[in-house]
């Protein structure tokens, strides 16, 4: 499987189809599609693509929710050269004007929930030329099959390499209108191959797996976490949007082996009536990231799951996992719990100061990586590019340090940063401070300006709904736990934080309304 002519989704189909015809590729809601019916299936999608016109590298929306079809399609864009752009369906309406307008998208593929709002912004869309509406009132997926009935489902080679694009996802937005990150087939494939090269099994996928795909495979962590084990031809069971006690229910009925998901994710799954260890016996291994893990969700997840854990430190630009904090870490009070572990095999990390210098053990600074999965471009924007990719090293948003043994601890995102009297300060240590508090549900912290100081420090906090407690109480828990300096001056009780389709909080929504 490490041949480099194999090293594109178009040529691993095909090979699935041919070793494990028989071996269900998706379940979905009940439905299986087995490797050989999917090679077919896609193969008939790139072949309807195709008689719509578009040439290689033309972008193919999809908007809508998940499915076996969604794969079908994001399979059929690979077989047919084109670029897959998946539109997460919780956008607002201005967002997926963007990523169609921005992208040039030709064809799009969207579930009848979201056809009005296309229908609003299609007359300003001059590339966007066909509109495939995904199902009717009683299919899930018939006006998707009647579109594609009657195309051949024979094998098409649509000349595309290992360093072609394959999809281009939108980042997340947190500081204004996202980017279109260009991801190539390679990005699904160096991040295994490395680890199996390195007779490592930090992470790892098997045929014999049956993975859950609960987080969004329209954001690039679904995306990779779907791909890498499609690579190795496991089973994977999809779910439509991520449900806590469907999850619990999918792991328990389809035996599912390995899974991925987001702190928060993790942390709705286990608070399940339903989420027992019973429930949980299938699992060998589950992989978390995405965001900070609260010490406290982590310590539950190590007691609730009888598996191994394993934590993924990634950006969309990466293509692929950055560092991993290995099984062998998640033991009860080991300090390394506190880090994002080491750079996966074929991977560099080091820490930059603000003047380019490269720092040692202990400083912190910008993180920077290289690795082989990282993305092509951003979508026609040539400059920030440039910024993001000097020398082949992908400038990670985030700030952090290396510990003396090369384990990476991140701090929190660089533009996030608060400087108090000229003290660095990153959010996301005195949220996680703050997420012990027995009456705290959800945190927020951000810079807010501060005539003496230049900015201080504000938490926006979330209470369980039957707790309470003061500002004083929150001041005098959080002595000892963090620096003093870094302790809130200013506190907001609210009842929901703002976040963006995948969870991270719009910290700069918070910081506007402070202003």
């Amino acid at each position: 499987m490490n041949d480099p002519n194999s090293q594109t989704l178009t040529a691993r189909c095909a090979e699935h189809a041919r070793r494990r015809p028989d071996q269900p590729a998706v379940i979905c809601e009940g439905r299986e599609v087995t490797y050989a019916e999917f090679h077919r299936r896609s193969n008939q999608t790139a072949h309807a693509l195709l008689a719509e016109g578009v040439r290689r590298g033309a972008r193919i929306a999809y908007l809508g929710r998940e499915s076996e079809f969604y794969f079908e399609i994001a399979l059929g864009c690979a077989k047919s050269g084109t670029v897959l752009v998946p539109i997460n369906w919780r956008l607002t309406s201005r967002e997926v004007d963007h990523v169609l307008r921005d992208s040039n998208a030709e064809v799009l593929f969207v579930e009848r929930d979201f056809r009005s709002t296309v229908d609003r912004l299609r007359p300003d869309l001059p590339s966007l030329a066909t509109v495939i509406e995904m199902d009717t009132p009683d299919s899930l997926a018939d006006g998707f099959l009647r579109w594609r009935a009657g195309h051949p489902e024979t094998d098409l080679d649509p000349g595309t390499g290992r360093d072609d694009a394959f999809v281009q996802m939108y980042t997340s937005g947190t500081t204004g209108l996202p980017k279109g990150v260009v991801l190539a087939h390679r990005s699904y494939f160096t991040f295994v191959e490395h680890m199996t090269e390195a007779g490592l099994d930090w992470i790892d996928y098997h045929p014999a797996d049956r993975s859950l795909s609960c987080f969004s495979g329209l954001h690039s962590a679904g995306m990779g976490w779907f791909m890498y084990g499609f690579g190795v031809g496991c089973t994977h069971v999809v779910m439509r949007m991520f449900v806590p006690e469907e999850a619990v229910r999918c792991i328990r009925d389809h035996q599912v082996t390995i899974m991925f998901a987001a702190p928060a994710m993790l942390r709705m799954l286990l608070a399940e009536r339903a989420a027992t260890r019973q429930a949980f016996t299938s699992l060998r291994k589950v992989t978390y990231g995405g965001s900070v893990i609260a010490p406290s969700l982590l310590l539950q997840c190590m007691e609730s799951f009888d598996c191994e854990l394993a934590q993924m430190y990634a950006a969309a630009e990466s293509g692929a996992g950055v560092t991993c904090l290995a099984p062998a870490e998640h033991r009860p009070g080991n300090p390394r719990l506190n880090s994002v572990g080491l750079p996966c095999p074929g991977n560099e990390v080091r820490i930059v100061g603000r003047d380019g210098e490269v720092l040692p053990a202990g400083q912190v600074g910008q993180i920077w990586a290289r690795n082989p999965a990282t993305f092509i471009e951003y979508w026609r924007q040539p400059e920030a590019t440039r910024n993001a990719l000097v020398d082949g090293w992908l400038i990670m948003p985030d700030a952090g340090y290396l510990d003396e043994d090369g384990y990476l601890y991140v701090l929190d995102r660089v533009d996030d940063a608060i400087i108090v009297a000229g003290q660095n300060i990153y959010p996301a240590e005195v949220e996680k401070a703050l997420s012990e508090h027995p009456a705290i549900a959800d945190a927020a912290v951000v810079g807010v300006p501060d005539q003496r100081w230049g900015q201080a420090v504000k938490a926006v906090v979330v209470l369980h709904g039957d707790q309470q407690a003061t500002v004083r109480d929150l001041m005098v828990f959080l002595r000892g736990r963090v620096a003093d300096f870094k302790i809130p001056t200013r506190f907001e009780f609210v009842d929901t934080l703002p976040r963006n389709p995948t969870g991270k909080v719009l910290r700069r929504l918070l910081r506007a309304e402070a202003r």
